[in-house]
């Protein structure tokens, strides 16, 4: 069994089948203030890798996601209509039931060994965060690097965690072969609304600590400003101070994104602005009238906020709308999720 906990008492609660998958999950609960009323579902995947759809605009043709589901909740998370897919919900389940990949460096390490791959760049953390804290139990993710490392397989990483820093010296080791690169997801400094839309992330100041200690380390790392909300994170002032904190970070680069509702996102984004910014909900509703996405001159607006002095934007973070839920890799439907976006937004 590829269960990788560490100085961590864990008990089998269950087992339950999702769809998609062949063989029913172990549901595991463990005794940790982090935890409480969250269940751990362990599951085999028989792929590793997610395609991304031809028709996008990502720079990146593959993903990898080894959780599915994320304990930030964060309130505009687009990854949320996913858990639809494995017959729960896009609230309270997609921060309570998180499913694990447990195997996914072993099927990760055979699928990069195959004579058909093709070394295409790999994007890390792009539905739902690989450092998300459960992270520090189940190590998935120093198997996925070096897997990635000995195959020779370009690759990045975007997340919200400094727990990141933990595998500093895998990504400095894989870096030659890989041009490995990462990006930290740094919407406000605001504590007000730092606290209220991502509950359960890391402080951001935390993060732009880790830029900063990554760039020193060699590991070319930037930053993305993102969701740009309307109201909420998106005056000059408060862009200007993580883009000022940024650079002095050392950060490479730098993006913003508006923020989209697709599916359930909407609901429960809705929700949170009627408990606590009831003043905006007029406005948004206005915004988001005629479906997912601001107009798009707003989406132009709010990624034109986002500079670097010299530096140019990411590519694939200027204001480019999502693509829809397409599949990938090997595993079946309602198994699979869109892979190419970031969920950090």
């Amino acid at each position: 069994m590829f269960v990788r906990w560490n100085n961590l008492s864990v008990a089998a609660d269950e087992e339950r089948r999702l769809p998609g998958y062949r063989e029913p999950a172990t549901v595991r609960t463990f005794d940790a203030p982090e935890a409480m009323d969250i269940r751990f579902y362990e599951v085999h995947g028989r792929s590793a890798l997610n395609r991304v759809p031809e028709k996008s605009a990502m720079p990146f043709r593959w993903t990898i996601n080894p959780y599915r589901g994320c304990t930030h909740a964060c309130t505009f998370c687009f990854a949320r209509p996913t858990h639809t897919y494995l017959g729960l919900n896009a609230g309270r389940d997609f921060e309570r039931e998180i499913v694990v990949k447990v195997n996914a460096p072993e099927v990760l390490r055979a699928e990069l060994g195959r004579p058909s791959w093709k070394h295409e760049h790999v994007a890390l953390g792009t539905n739902t965060d690989p450092y998300q804290w459960v992270e520090a139990r189940y190590r998935l993710m120093p198997d996925i690097l070096r897997a990635l490392g000995q195959s020779g397989t370009p690759c990045s990483v975007l997340t919200k965690s400094p727990l990141l820093l933990r595998d500093i010296e895998i990504l400095k080791e894989i870096r030659p072969r890989t041009g490995v690169t990462a990006n930290l997801s740094i919407p406000t400094l605001d504590e007000r609304a730092w606290r209220s839309t991502e509950p359960h992330t890391p402080h951001p100041r935390a993060r732009l600590e880790a830029v900063a200690e990554l760039n020193r380390a060699g590991v070319p790392t930037g930053i993305l400003i993102a969701p740009l909300m309307p109201g909420i994170n998106d005056a000059p002032e408060q862009v200007e101070a993580i883009l000022t904190r940024a650079t002095e970070a050392g950060a490479t680069s730098a993006g913003g994104v508006a923020l989209h509702l697709r599916g359930e996102v909407r609901d429960v984004f809705f929700g949170w602005l009627r408990e606590h910014r009831p003043d905006l909900v007029d406005r948004y509703e206005e915004l988001y009238r005629r479906g997912a996405y601001a107009p798009r001159a707003e989406r132009r607006r709010l990624a034109a906020m986002v500079r670097l002095p010299g530096v140019a934007p990411q590519r694939f973070l200027r204001g480019v709308d999502p693509v829809p839920p397409a599949g990938g890799g090997g595993e079946p439907e309602a198994a699979r999720e869109p892979p190419a976006q970031a969920s950090l937004f």
